[in-house]
């Protein structure tokens, strides 16, 4: 399947390649075109667009103070430990005004916008940009882990406690 989105890709027009490859379509083809071309270009691709808040046609797309790879999320029902998290970061480095929801956002939103710097094709951003969206996806399952293994043990009690 095609999937087509505006260009110069950033935060969002990242996580959701890899999200799309990752947990919907493994063969995911992805466009990459002007905002002012791209619900012609989907419809003469068959594409899916996403991305484009300044397009309402678009579905797959910001919804209030969440961002596209939520949508995708939601829209697909894609569901794996860690993955929440990894919304919450993803929104707070693509979203201005919710930064405030997963502190590495703002360490997402720097490495984005430096890649962006460099003059590289969006292709090749996506190509750099997956292996940093698998290193986020695992160290929130490392922290969701880590806080549920941590959860546990504050509600078991030594058996010696339950003696007294």
């Amino acid at each position: 399947m095609k999937w087509i989105t505006r260009e110069n890709i950033k935060v969002d027009r990242v996580a959701c390649p890899w999200l799309i490859r990752r947990f919907v379509d493994s063969q995911a083809e992805f466009l990459f075109v002007e905002e002012s071309k791209l619900l012609e270009t989907a419809e003469r691709e068959r594409a899916i667009p996403f991305d484009a808040p300044k397009l309402s046609a678009v579905k797959l797309n910001h919804r209030g103070e969440r961002c596209s790879f939520e949508a995708i999320i939601e829209d697909y029902n894609v569901s794996s430990p860690g993955l929440a998290q990894l919304a919450l970061i993803v929104r707070a480095a693509d979203v201005k005004g919710q930064e405030h929801v997963a502190p590495e956002g703002i360490g997402l939103r720097a490495i984005a916008h430096g890649t962006a710097a460099l003059g590289i094709s969006d292709e090749q951003r996506l190509a750099q940009g997956f292996l940093i969206y698998d290193a986020l996806l695992e160290y929130a399952r490392r922290q969701e882990a880590q806080r549920t293994s941590q959860g546990r043990s504050e509600t078991q009690q030594p058996s010696s406690a339950l003696a007294t």
